[in-house]
């Protein structure tokens, strides 16, 4: 990256509320969000939020595109590369005492390698009482033992959404063993290291939380909330499916990837796909 236009980067990330914007749409990079939920999710005033967006895009830190009425703002992961690669190949003249886990830029990475119990996987939603748990289930039935799912949830119901349950009892899952959790659950000394954290909820991808040990491979998953669905009874429980079966997509095209066999530049770039995937494909019955 040229100098100047790494300055320019480094001074507009240098206000707190440009940093707080940008380390938002991190978590949800490579998908784009909409002003209106961006100001939300940090309590921030719509003209702040505005000129923090346009010196961020006018860094060319974020990009900026319209669909429909609707515009969703994204981070420019190519810009961004160009900028830690600057910060940590020229000024920090690629000292391995302060790069010890980043590799020279353009370098493909080894494969993952498979633990003996599996890759760990962990589900993040808000309550970890549908979503999450649906995710939970699928891996767990789906990933023939090369996967451990987990799910948790940052602000957890105390007992799982009976919608929920009868969606996976109807598909052939055991409920036995599952609950609603906190995500500090995982976090705690002892628990396992997670491989991949997915989100599949925008409100807990929003949530700025501290980085998890062993850099995992992270990935946003949202979905709609099927508790805040109304209507009829029928109505409601269509919702509960069709999220079920949104995520039985996405999990049995993940559960197939060749993981043990790709670098973790490939995989982060497939689980990315899945995540942009439209959720008005045709889903599988539910």
């Amino acid at each position: 990256m040229e100098q100047n236009r790494a300055t320019l980067a480094f001074a507009t990330l240098g206000h707190p509320g440009r940093l707080a914007v940008f380390r938002l749409l991190m978590r949800f990079a490579p998908q784009g969000v909409r002003p209106t939920e961006i100001a939300e999710a940090l309590g921030m005033k719509q003209n702040t939020l505005s000129h923090h967006l346009a010196e961020l895009t006018a860094s060319g830190l974020v990009g900026v595109e319209r669909r429909g009425r609707s515009l969703y703002y994204a981070v420019d992961l190519g810009v961004t590369e160009g900028l830690i690669g600057y910060l940590a190949l020229d000024v920090g003249r690629a000292r391995p005492d302060l790069l010890p886990a980043l590799p020279p830029a353009g370098t493909q990475t080894a494969p993952m390698a498979r633990p003996e119990t599996g890759f760990n996987v962990l589900f993040i939603c808000s309550g970890n009482s549908a979503r999450s748990i649906f995710a939970e289930a699928l891996l767990r039935d789906l990933g023939k033992g090369r996967f451990r799912a987990f799910s948790a949830g940052t602000r957890p119901n105390s007992a799982l959404n009976p919608f929920a349950l009868e969606v996976l009892r109807r598909n052939g899952h055991d409920t036995s063993g599952l609950r609603a959790k906190h995500v500090s659950e995982f976090r705690r000394a002892g628990a396992p290291v997670m491989d991949f954290v997915f989100t599949v909820c925008d409100t807990a991808a929003a949530e700025d939380c501290p980085p998890w040990p062993g850099q995992p491979i992270a990935g946003h998953w949202g979905l709609p909330d099927p508790v805040k669905a109304t209507g009829t009874e029928a109505e409601k429980a269509l919702a509960f499916a069709q999220s079920y079966a949104v995520l039985r997509r996405r999990i049995m095209a993940f559960a197939e990837l060749p993981v043990e066999s790709l670098g973790r530049m490939s995989v982060q770039t497939r689980v990315d796909a899945l995540g942009a995937a439209p959720e008005s494909e045709t889903p599988r019955k539910a």
